[in-house]
């Protein structure tokens, strides 16, 4: 399964370069191994005038967790703010919300990034006849170079460190009606320096989470690219990071792609007992599945029938690999009719839910197919001898 999330990844990034700059998209990454939790780490100072700060998040590579370092980025137009991304619990995994450049801040699933950001709205700064004032008592500023400042204290409201929106341990925070206001304004997908950012962090083998347990040696920049100079070291908020207990929203069981590293079959993948009441892996679209498992060569003590079955066999794992191909390439035509419609974050998300569904009963109507005729090829008891009769 490897290989099926590294696609799944390589087509994460490319709807980030495909992203227009009128428009936000809810990547259709979806997991079931919850993010870490938010490392603890100070600001860098801000390097000039109109830079904006970008806290730091946790994105995922299709393998595992990496952190984005929080960084100072300029804003794209005049009267921007940033909406930072999220990680939310839905229809079974944790699906990733794309940050976003636009005239008001808006729904980030009510994670307190600090710095201004405290799960709701931004408080660490406004504009002002073109010109942003910084709020000094969030920001690090040094305000002999920047004078358009001010001062009001925030009480934050949320001191957590959970880096992500619902399910179990969740931040349960909604949309207010001004955030769904704010979706609906003109947006700036993240500029050029941020997707630069991006990539460096990913390719950081130190920013995975399986590294640094949750500690990024690189947790913020002073500005997006650089790791080198101004870089701030973060440190683990509590209990180091574990994969491992840091599964599903409801007790669901790690990626696919996990799952086979760990040596586990398909049909133990799908009974285990991991705390969800031995209900079988949630996958959202069919690219995820675990590969079709090797017929059982029968063994009825006839071997005719054997043959027979074999082949009813063979002709059975055919016929669901092509349906399986033919989903899967429906699927992908979705997300490519997405990315080319610029579909909104409503849509995008009823199309996810549909594949999932779609992807589910594909699941269990191939399991029922192989058990009834596992079944039919089993050995036939032999009948009871008859009782002696008695004259």
């Amino acid at each position: 399964m490897r290989k099926a999330f590294s696609i799944r990844s390589l087509f994460f990034f490319l709807m980030l370069l495909g992203m227009s700059s009128a428009s936000f998209a809810q990547i259709g990454v979806s997991i079931t191994i919850a993010p870490p939790e938010l490392p603890v780490y100070e600001q860098p100072i801000c390097p000039g005038d109109g830079y904006i700060w970008t806290p730091g998040y946790w994105a995922w590579d299709g393998d595992d967790y990496y952190w984005v370092p929080g960084t100072w980025v300029e804003a794209p137009e005049v009267g921007y703010l940033w909406t930072p991304p999220y990680w939310g619990w839905e229809t079974g995994g944790y699906l990733f919300h794309e940050g976003y450049w636009g005239p008001h801040v808006g729904f980030y699933g009510g994670i307190s990034y600090g710095f201004g950001y405290f799960g709701e709205g931004y408080e660490g700064g406004r504009w002002d006849g073109g010109h942003f004032f910084y709020n000094r008592a969030v920001n690090n500023v040094n305000v002999t170079v920047i004078h358009n400042t001010y001062n009001t204290t925030i009480n934050e409201r949320n001191v957590t460190r959970v880096s992500f929106n619902g399910g179990n341990g969740g931040i349960q925070a909604r949309a207010t009606a001004q955030d769904e206001a704010a979706a609906r304004d003109r947006h700036v997908a993240p500029v050029a320096a941020q997707q630069q950012h991006f990539q460096q962090a990913r390719s950081n083998p130190e920013l995975r989470a399986s590294s640094n347990h949750g500690a990024p040696p690189v947790a913020a920049t002073s500005k997006p690219g650089d790791f080198k100079g101004g870089v701030v070291a973060g440190r683990g908020s509590g209990t180091p990071y574990n994969a491992t207990a840091n599964r599903g929203g409801n007790g669901n069981r790690s990626p696919a792609g996990n799952e086979a590293r760990q040596g586990n079959t398909p049909e133990s993948n799908a009974n285990a007992n991991n705390g969800n009441g031995g209900k079988p892996t949630t996958y959202s679209h069919v690219k995820d599945l675990p590969p079709s498992e090797k017929p059982v060569a029968p063994n009825t003590g006839n071997a005719k029938q054997d043959q027979k079955y074999q082949q009813q066999q063979q002709k059975l794992q055919a016929k669901q690999d092509q349906e399986r191909q033919k989903l899967q390439a429906q699927q992908e035509k979705d997300h490519q009719k997405l990315t080319q419609q610029k579909a909104n974050d409503v849509r995008q998300q009823q199309v996810e839910q549909k594949h999932q569904q779609q992807t589910q009963q594909l699941q269990q109507r191939h399991t029922q197919q192989q058990q009834q005729l596992q079944q039919r090829a089993q050995p036939r008891p032999a009948p009871a001898p008859r009782p002696a009769e008695h004259h």
